[in-house]
């Protein structure tokens, strides 16, 4: 891993990019910072007080949105690298479901990783997992479709 691996996907490659789970311009979001890794991509993230659903532990919402943009990094990224190309292609999430495996604790270093499962020509099948204290506490999959000029979220990331 080489210097540019120190930035995060988000910030090299979508700096002005208002998402609430990954946008790096969203003071109000969760600003996830996903880096390379072995197989596709992780990220840590330690959720504050106003992430929790009850005392100690991280609301569901919160969960299912570190993976959904997670895992559409890892998308973008893979069809990136696969067709040779500099930039990042915009893609969103077409499904993803969520496995709440146990409660997920706040204050706590949370490790999410991503990886494909299935590359498509505009589109990769992703399989998500956030760990808390190495252990599983959720898992998910989606799959993350590249869009073309005229949809909405097409320049999102410009």
């Amino acid at each position: 891993m080489g210097g540019d691996e120190e930035v995060g996907v988000q910030r090299r490659y979508a700096p002005k990019s208002i998402c609430f789970g990954c946008g790096p311009a969203n003071e109000k979001g969760l600003r996830i910072d996903s880096k390379r890794s072995e197989n596709g991509l992780e990220l840590w993230f330690t959720p504050s007080e106003e992430h929790q659903a009850f005392p100690g532990m991280v609301n569901g919402g919160i969960i299912g949105t570190l993976l959904d943009c997670h895992g559409n990094w890892v998308a973008a990224i893979a069809l990136m690298d696969s067709h040779g190309e500099d930039h990042p292609p915009c893609t969103v999430t077409a499904s993803y479901s969520v496995q709440l495996r146990r409660p997920t604790p706040a204050n706590t270093p949370l490790h999410v990783t991503g990886e494909v499962l299935e590359l498509m020509e505009d589109r990769a099948r992703v399989s998500m997992q956030l760990m808390a204290d190495g252990k599983l506490c959720a898992k998910g999959e989606g799959l993350f479709v590249s869009v073309n000029e005229g949809h909405p979220a097409y320049h999102r990331w410009d």
